[in-house]
């Protein structure tokens, strides 16, 4: 659909709905569900949309990006800020899928508890593979952000950018969050076009992607538990 899903919530969800199945209620961490994939899932959002909205009202006032010279810088920029973001992207998106990995090995007694040291060849392909899905498969979703929610110049495309990219960065480092890179750019790139004139974002298609983000973490976790009861079924 081209729709910016969330592969956090995807990660989350597939774990909640596995365990529910393979161990009850009792088997998932209801308080840390809540303070650190519920609430930052609407707290980080709503914070880059604000503050890439007042970053651009500044930007448009100060550095008077409709002049063709500062046009140009900003798309210069943005070779920065985007290697910020992919950087960032790594840095969250990839802990947790390596996180998801660790603990497969761990049930399967490849790896204990007590061993902090995730293995090279886990770090590797976990890489590779947000790098070739990247690649590969997402052009769609570059065109849904970058043209169909708003037409991005460069100086809110920089904005956007560098406001996602310092929300995941903090959450990362400091809080320890495992929020939605999706979330955090897409709220963002709506913050800045909202500053251009309440019509430039296309509202529609931004319900669409908010559907698809509510939807994502039970849909996965409806599809991880029915794939662990086949499971059980079979093997148990």
């Amino acid at each position: 659909f081209g729709l910016p899903s969330s592969s956090s919530h995807a990660l989350f969800g597939g774990l909640i709905g596995a365990v529910l199945v393979a161990a009850g209620l009792e088997g998932v961490r209801w308080g840390t569900v809540v303070s650190k994939i519920i609430l930052p899932a609407f707290i980080a959002p709503a914070v880059a949309g604000l503050a890439a909205a007042a970053a651009t009202w500044v930007a448009y006032r100060v550095a008077r990006p409709a002049d063709r010279h500062t046009q140009a810088v900003f798309r210069g920029g943005q070779r920065i800020t985007a290697s910020m973001v992919a950087l960032a992207h790594g840095t969250s998106d990839g802990q947790k899928t390596m996180g998801v990995m660790v603990l497969a090995l761990t049930a399967g007694g490849y790896h204990t508890a007590a061993d902090a040291h995730i293995p090279l060849w886990v770090q590797v392909s976990a890489a590779a593979a947000i790098s070739a899905g990247t690649y590969t498969g997402g052009w769609r979703i570059m065109k849904t952000l970058g043209q169909k929610i708003i037409d991005l110049d460069p100086a809110r495309g920089f904005v956007a950018e560098s406001v996602g990219a310092g929300v995941l960065y903090t959450t990362a480092f400091w809080l320890h969050a495992p929020i939605s890179t999706t979330h955090t750019i897409t709220c963002a790139i709506m913050g800045v076009g909202a500053t251009k004139r309440r019509s430039a974002v296309r509202w529609g298609i931004a319900g669409n992607i908010v559907t698809a983000w509510v939807s994502t973490l039970p849909a996965a976790a409806v599809i991880a538990g029915l794939a662990t009861w086949i499971l059980q079924a079979v093997f148990l």
